[in-house]
């Protein structure tokens, strides 16, 4: 971000986190349109994401029955024992 000094000569310099504005530094009304510009910003770049995620299926159905099939017909190993061991170790039991 430039900054302009008082006799007009652009400076680089980074603006540091702190001195960044934001809801809670800004008090009444400022607060309220860095609350709606922060919502326009989120509602513009995370809506189209947000409504191609809604538009998925939950469950890909097709894929679910084509890996039961493929564990059917033994092309696909399983091994529960070594599932169980690893829903353990990333649960933490077992240390």
């Amino acid at each position: 971000m430039k900054i302009v000094a008082n006799n007009g000569h652009a400076v680089d310099k980074p603006v540091a986190r702190s001195e960044q504005p934001t809801i809670e530094k800004a008090g009444g009304a400022a607060a309220a349109v860095l609350g709606t510009a922060n919502a326009e910003l989120e509602s513009r770049v995370l809506g189209p994401a947000q409504d191609a995620l809604a538009a998925l299926p939950e469950i890909d159905q097709a894929k679910v029955d084509a890996l039961r099939e493929a564990l059917a017909r033994g092309e696909i190993g399983f091994d529960a024992d070594r599932l169980a061991r690893l829903i353990q170790r990333f649960h933490g039991a077992g240390q």
